[in-house]
């Protein structure tokens, strides 16, 4: 297949790797020409503007960082809406994490041109993406869904259709607010079983064995042991996709205090210059915390 690949970032570098090297062939547009140079040695093209992308495919991914930036290359001058009418039946999936609402704006302006849409966002970090292990998450119709899905079998392991447009990524905000306050609770307890004086590793250990186990525990808790905060999922990324969830909430004037205090140590570690730390950094914003109120009572 001819396929349109837009964000060539973090996620969608190796994403997009794994359709060329299905055999498809890839027509790529990225406003940065150092993330086309992994593409040298597949079977791609490379063109001047997402309009160019989709003169070329009839179905083109987009992967970028926010609403406006989806909306931009979809709609916008030199974007998707420009080259799509070359063919009879255009599809545009959206790969990108942004508010549901926003995802049903850009389906419904799509429609208005004869371009058929799907939101899709992914679960699973940059490692996800380099192992073609992501979970996606879909909203559209069942029609366009299956015509894609061979394509989400080569990125992902697990794809499910959730509902309609905008359920994708009503979907995604459910598993950012499990996943964040997963993260912020591993993070809390891991410091609070070593400011106890006690080894958090087997702490950790014990604990995998009974009802708090989890995968954020198991992996991500083993990488705050080691130390390992290599981004893979970025705390200004996590901070951006838990406003989405708080704007969501405060739209449908939901209560939602677990995701609200995250949020706010994600804001914290935005603006104490911990944003392209990995969110599990947010660790060592409750270890910074905790010795400066040690220090304050104890002089």
């Amino acid at each position: 297949m001819k396929v349109g690949f837009i964000g060539l970032g973090l996620m969608g570098r190796p994403m997009a790797l794994h359709l060329a090297l299905a055999g498809h062939e890839l027509h790529l547009w990225a406003r940065r020409p150092a993330s086309l140079e992994p593409f040298a040695a597949v079977n791609a093209h490379l063109h001047v503007s997402a309009a160019e992308v989709a003169r070329q495919a009839s179905i083109v991914f987009t992967m970028v960082a926010d609403a406006p930036d989806v909306a931009q290359v979809t709609l916008g001058a030199g974007g998707i809406v420009e080259g799509a009418a070359a063919h009879r039946r255009p599809i545009v999936v959206d790969m990108s994490t942004i508010p549901p609402t926003a995802a049903r704006d850009i389906g419904m302006r799509l429609a208005a041109h004869g371009i058929a849409f799907l939101d899709a966002p992914v679960s699973g970090g940059e490692s996800g993406a380099i192992n073609a292990t992501l979970t996606i998450m879909v909203g559209g119709t069942a029609e366009v869904f299956e015509e894609v899905r061979p394509l989400f079998e080569k990125m992902g392991k697990k794809t499910t259709l959730v509902g309609e447009q905008g359920a994708g990524q009503v979907a995604k905000a459910c598993n950012q607010i499990l996943t964040g306050v997963g993260v912020a609770a591993v993070a809390e307890a891991l410091n609070f079983a070593s400011k106890s004086g006690v080894d958090p590793a087997k702490v950790r250990e014990a604990m995998l064995g009974g009802s708090a186990y989890s995968s954020i525990l198991e992996h991500h808790g083993q990488r705050m042991l080691d130390r390992n905060f290599k981004p893979g999922f970025k705390a200004w990324m996590h901070q951006k996709d838990l406003r989405i969830v708080m704007d969501e909430a405060h739209r449908l004037g939901l209560m939602l205090p677990s995701a609200a205090a995250t949020a706010q140590l994600f804001n914290a570690m935005i603006g104490t210059g911990m944003g392209e730390e990995d969110s599990i950094a947010v660790l060592k914003l409750l270890e910074r915390m905790s010795g400066r109120r040690r220090t304050e009572s104890n002089p």
